[in-house]
């Protein structure tokens, strides 16, 4: 789409992994997802401070 757009991975085959594969790779995913929603809340918070500033 744009130049600066990373590649996306190759879709892995789920079919190809063992259950603990699959079980570990989803404990890695779930890490990822919590460390996504931590930021998130950072970035909001810094974003209501900021706002919050610019109000007064």
């Amino acid at each position: 789409m744009f130049e600066n757009d990373p590649p996306k991975p190759a879709k892995l085959d789920l079919e190809q992994l063992s259950v603990d594969e699959l079980k570990q790779r989803i404990e890695a995913l779930k890490a990822d997802i919590a460390a996504c929603e931590a930021e998130i809340e950072k970035k909001q918070a810094h974003k209501s401070a900021a706002d919050d500033f610019f109000k007064s």
